[in-house]
């Protein structure tokens, strides 16, 4: 199992960098979770976007689903094999609380939405997702990826405030992918969690590797990690990069 962050800004792209997007793969089977901003091109980077077998979004808002779109695009107009293939359907799995923006992934002959809601426990290829409803000001829906065949697991909170349930959400994860949008002092907020939040969760549900993603742009971010360390001591915890590769 093998995590490849493409874009972990939060908001807006910024240094030639994207937001919220990340390559989930097993077995020969490519799962990408959210397509925010340049997503598309820093996929390029490591798989031709054609190749794609689902994507998976936690909400609609922009920096999680600009590229959905050009993703779309790209596979109706593009071929395989010489200009011959057209790429096969993508199922494009999303919550339906937001009516139009789940129906805009259906794209005749290119994509389909395929829906998801928070109860559900949803086999996508190598892969076992259990949802939970997080903290923000839209629906939105973190991620519990479970590699079938090893157990693996890959959590990712989408954007939220804390909540205790991330705590058993997140039990013995192998990764948490954990929004980090705020500095300490900014604790109990209702959109984002800061990095002493992230720190607590990580320690508290014995998580083995703490990712801060969905960062700021403005501010220290080595001072964040910091944070997050003061609070989770025995967890190995790193910024978010682009073109971060994470084996399980």
């Amino acid at each position: 199992m093998k995590v490849t962050i493409l874009g972990y800004w939060g908001g807006y792209p910024i240094n030639n960098e994207g937001t919220s997007s990340y390559l989930i793969e097993s077995e020969g089977f490519h799962l990408l979770v959210d397509a925010g901003s340049a997503s598309l091109i820093a996929l390029e980077n490591h798989l031709d976007p054609l190749e794609l077998d689902a994507l998976i979004l936690s909400h609609y808002h922009h920096d999680h689903i600009a590229d959905v779109g050009v993703l779309q695009f790209m596979r109706q107009l593009k071929r395989k094999n010489n200009g011959e293939d057209r790429a096969p359907l993508l199922p494009i799995h999303a919550h339906t609380e937001n009516p139009e923006g789940f129906k805009a992934l259906t794209m005749d002959l290119v994509s389909e939405g395929v829906a998801y809601k928070e109860e559900d426990k949803v086999a996508i290829g190598p892969f076992e997702i259990t949802f939970m409803r997080t903290l923000h000001p839209v629906p939105c829906f973190a991620m519990r990826i479970e590699e079938i065949k090893t157990g693996k697991v890959v959590v990712y909170t989408a954007d939220s405030g804390f909540l205790p349930e991330f705590i058993p959400f997140s039990q013995n994860a192998d990764v948490l992918l954990a929004d980090t949008n705020f500095f300490e002092g900014m604790e109990n907020h209702r959109v984002h969690m800061t990095a002493v939040e992230v720190g607590r969760i990580a320690t508290k549900a014995g998580v083995k590797k703490l990712v801060l993603t969905h960062l700021p742009q403005t501010g220290d971010l080595e001072l964040l990690k910091a944070q997050a360390i003061n609070h989770a001591p025995d967890v190995d915890i790193v910024l978010a990069k682009k073109d971060l590769t994470i084996e399980l």
